[in-house]
């Protein structure tokens, strides 16, 4: 099962917390049928996402991610409890490009670099706290890595990948976010990249010793102390109840015409493979209880 490990030095000045999420982003593919390119793309940012909404304290909190850099993949949306449980999709699955000069998919081509991404937390307040940061690179480990430093003021440092083996099978996947805490000394700051810039690529050192081995390769040579680890997995909250209420949005002339057709109506979900049945007859007790309500209210 895939899961997050956080960990800290033993003096307090850093924190990293790790995800081994190839399961997640193997359901994610199977789902949404995603070509390479897109399956790294949505991958990526599915493993930030988790990492992000398993920080968050607060019960029943969660985490939407939406990224957009106007290419060809068009907009991405990954959303995550507060456990780090999280579910996604990707505007055009099938977009797929060719390898970059280095042999990799070219995710940051594909996401493009001319947009936003967008961070929103929904912590059970009347508004979610909503906080956004133009795209650097579109590759994400960079664009997460400044939406922390810019929007929250978290210096931090993230690493992400997804490997998918020639049989379009998602060998790896994962990544890390490191934080720095305040009074953090400049010389641990340089180790600090250093390690990052010197060591193999989040799938290799997925593939050689797991979550373990990048928090080892991070924090080389740091006294370090694990403080918890969660399983996690690709968890879908959709419903029929849920798919209901977005039915009661439609206008109730729509509605009315739907009933009108006789036939029934199916509603799949944009984040799983569920599809969910309507008879006219569900329609027409859909568009009751709607006007009721509008009565009483």
């Amino acid at each position: 099962m895939d899961k997050i490990i956080r960990a800290m030095t033993t003096d307090g000045f850093v924190k990293i917390s790790v995800i081994d999420g190839r399961e997640i982003v193997a359901r994610a593919k199977e789902i949404h049928r995603t070509t390479p390119t897109a399956t790294a793309a949505l991958g990526r940012l599915l493993c930030a996402t988790s990492l992000l909404g398993n920080m968050m304290k607060e019960e029943n909190a969660s985490l939407t991610m939406r990224l957009n850099g106007g290419g060809p993949i068009g907009g991405i949306v990954t959303v995550s409890d507060c456990t780090g449980n999280v579910r996604g999709y990707v505007g055009d699955p099938t977009v797929d490009l060719p390898l970059r000069p280095d042999g990799k998919l070219d995710v940051g081509g594909a996401v493009g670099r001319a947009g936003m991404l967008t961070v929103s937390r929904d912590i059970g307040l009347k508004e979610p706290y909503i906080g956004s940061t133009e795209l650097v690179s579109g590759e994400i480990a960079e664009d997460v890595a400044a939406y922390m430093t810019e929007s929250e003021q978290i210096p931090a440092a993230v690493g992400l990948g997804v490997l998918v083996e020639t049989d379009l099978s998602v060998a790896q996947a994962g990544g890390f976010i490191v934080q720095l805490m305040p009074g953090a000394p400049e010389e641990l700051i340089r180790v600090l990249e250093d390690h990052i810039f010197l060591m193999d690529s989040v799938t290799m050192q997925l593939s050689d010793g797991g979550a373990e081995e990048l928090i080892r390769n991070v924090l080389k040579g740091l006294e370090v102390e694990i403080v918890e680890e969660i399983p996690v997995e690709y968890r879908c909250t959709c419903g029929k109840e849920r798919v209901e209420e977005v039915l009661s949005t439609i206008d109730n002339k729509e509605l009315e015409e739907i009933i009108q057709d006789g036939e029934d109506i199916s509603v799949n979900c944009q984040f799983c493979d569920a599809v969910y049945r309507f008879t006219p007859e569900d329609v027409a007790e859909i568009l009751s209880r709607k006007l009721a309500a509008r009565s009483d209210g």
